[in-house]
């Protein structure tokens, strides 16, 4: 079968070209809006949601690996968001956590996600939307090692 346009492509196939279209859009929200990548986004997300963390703990939830990590963290150091703390228990073991401005651009990040406004036709009508939403839920679960329910920015205190 010949992919002549958009309606020909399969699901898989246009959830990533839907994905890229939408991460190039947020992406240049972020940075214009707050000055922060997705990946930065994901770590105050998920130090808010879940208050302070190991750098193990965070590469999980934000889904990259440790060493990955470091230079987010670096950078949001650098930004006044994020600190690292030495642990009061085991003085070399260090935790992360939200400064100030840290926990302000968070509740920020937190208010645009919350924003009500549908992004299309179909996620306005609440029962199109419970099926978006229950099969992406599903993709990510099947495709990472950890449940999409643990995920702070999918799912916790601050979702809906």
């Amino acid at each position: 079968m010949e992919l002549v346009n958009l309606h020909d492509i399969p699901l898989g196939r246009l959830l990533v070209v839907a994905g890229q279209r939408a991460t190039a859009r947020w992406n240049k929200l972020l940075a214009d809006r707050f000055g922060l990548t997705n990946s930065g986004m994901s770590v105050l997300l998920a130090l808010h949601g879940r208050g302070e963390l190991t750098h193990g703990e965070l590469a999980l939830l934000c889904f990259v690996k440790p060493p990955t990590l470091t230079g987010i963290v670096d950078t949001l150091e650098k930004g006044g968001l994020v600190e690292r703390r030495r642990d009061g228990a085991d003085r070399r073991a260090v935790r992360l956590a939200l400064t100030l401005d840290g926990a302000v651009a968070a509740q920020s990040l937190i208010s645009l996600i919350r924003n009500p406004r549908p992004l299309t036709s179909v996620d306005a009508d609440p029962a199109k939307a419970q099926v978006i939403r229950e099969f992406l839920l599903e993709i990510i679960a099947n495709m990472t090692d950890t449940e999409a329910a643990e995920v702070p920015i999918l799912h916790g205190e601050e979702s809906s």
